[in-house]
């Protein structure tokens, strides 16, 4: 008899542990080999798992909305519906036949032990995916959402053209179907411009505000598997030694912009990513980052903007290459991104692959905050609301103009005070005297 343990996959490089968001077999179900059988909460994302084998379903050891560590094991597979039964007695008195193979590492990555009896459940969604259709190798690649839609309205998803990444299917793209949501899937958001909200203050656009976080009096909340992500993260910024500089910047020439292009999609995360990965292009020691063995210089510029979640903690979606990318596309991509990471659905080089990260917190009002430096990377930067000064010219008479605050976070042991202030003046520089430059 063969027994196949399907263990707990790690989904990316900081993945400790996992958390089941909900099984799509149960036990007795057979599975068949690339199929999706579960769907695994990592610190950033929720990701199908796929199965590199054949077999049935014979004991769950960890049930949806449980957490375990990495190369745990989550699951029973037996070899065929008559061991099931056998499978799960020994499952339930703790033997399960398979001590002649050895368990994975806490540390194991996206790969198959060599034991051919047990086979590791590792392929996130997407991570198989070459065509872009849904499709892989004639198998439907859909969220448990879509899945549990199709099943509703009775739709075939072999019909379907998924808009998710990588192809997957999506729930918007049943709602589509029934004309509920979008008249289009998601996908022509890389050719067709986006018309945005009514003008907002330059600062009030980074993402939207999450719901109030409501507290039951005297109760202990448990921390989700992003916010305990989060919080290892801030406290190891804690070893760091940093230091911050303040900044204040004039927006007139920016707002004036960001209103002749909010009907062609255009977003001020967009502009003020942009302003920074073009000003970085010149400041280059700002975007690298500390090691062991010196400063690590980056190949490219990516910048990284905090996003609340409306289930508590934050996430960074990372503009790749914001530098070299044209102003519309940025903007298609953070909208893609900022909707892709409120439904969990961002592949981890969508979120872990920035090298200097804005945070953006005057859609709240906020005059002036100062931000926790992101592990791995060298430097923040905190943005204010901008709001309406009165200032006094180089002839001393008085104006009013739109401010806003910002504040760097810089790790001192790769950045000094002077190149801090530097970046920041040629950044101010950039946005208030050639703002039409970041269209171009």
């Amino acid at each position: 008899m063969s027994i196949q343990e399907i263990f707990m996959p790690a989904l990316s490089s900081t993945m400790t542990e996992g958390k089941i968001v909900s099984w799509l077999k149960s036990p007795g179900d057979k599975v068949e080999k690339g199929e999706t059988v579960v769907v695994v909460e990592s610190d950033k994302a929720d990701m199908d798992v796929e199965s590199f084998s054949e077999g049935y379903v014979a004991h769950i050891v960890t049930q949806a909305g449980e957490t375990a560590p990495v190369g745990a094991a989550i699951a029973l597979l037996a070899e065929t519906e008559a061991e099931i039964e056998t499978v799960k007695q020994q499952a339930i008195s703790g033997t399960t036949g398979t001590s002649g193979t050895s368990k994975p590492e806490a540390t194991v990555s996206n790969s198959t032990p060599a034991s051919t009896s047990v086979e590791t459940l590792v392929a996130a969604s997407g991570s198989t995916l070459s065509n872009g259709s849904g499709h892989n190798s004639g198998r439907v690649v859909a969220s448990p959402r879509a899945r549990k839609m199709a099943k509703e309205m009775k739709v075939d998803l072999n019909t379907l053209t998924g808009s998710g990444p990588y192809g997957r299917i999506v729930a918007e793209d049943l709602e589509a179907l029934a004309g509920k949501g979008k008249s289009q899937p998601a996908v022509a958001l890389a050719s067709t411009p986006v018309s945005t909200p009514a003008p907002a203050p330059a600062t009030r656009t980074a993402a939207p505000a999450p719901a109030p976080v409501s507290m039951v009096p005297g109760s202990v909340q448990p921390f989700t598997t992003l916010q305990n992500a989060v919080n290892r993260g801030m406290v190891a910024s804690l070893s760091v030694p940093v230091f911050r500089v303040g900044y204040t910047i004039t927006t007139d020439a920016l707002d004036k912009l960001y209103k002749q292009l909010k009907s062609k999609g255009v977003t001020m995360s967009a502009l003020l990513a942009k302003a920074v990965a073009v000003t970085l292009q010149k400041h280059s020691l700002l975007n690298a980052s500390y090691s062991e063995q010196g400063i690590v210089s980056h190949g490219a510029i990516n910048i990284a903007v905090a996003v609340a979640m409306d289930d508590g903690g934050l996430i960074t979606p990372v503009l790749q290459n914001a530098d070299q990318i044209d102003i519309y596309s940025l903007s298609r991509n953070w909208k893609s991104l900022v909707e892709r990471a409120r439904a969990k659905q961002l592949q981890p080089d969508e979120y872990s692959t920035g090298t200097f990260t804005i945070s953006n917190l005057g859609m709240f009002g906020v005059d002036t905050f100062d931000a926790i430096l992101p592990p791995g990377q060298g430097s923040i930067l905190a943005i204010g609301a901008s709001r309406p000064q009165l200032v006094a010219n180089a002839d001393g008479l008085f104006g009013v103009k739109q401010q806003m605050q910002v504040n760097i976070t810089c790790d001192h042991r790769i950045i000094y005070g002077a190149h801090a202030a530097a970046f920041l003046k040629d950044l101010a520089k950039l946005i208030e005297s050639n703002s039409q430059s970041l269209v171009m």
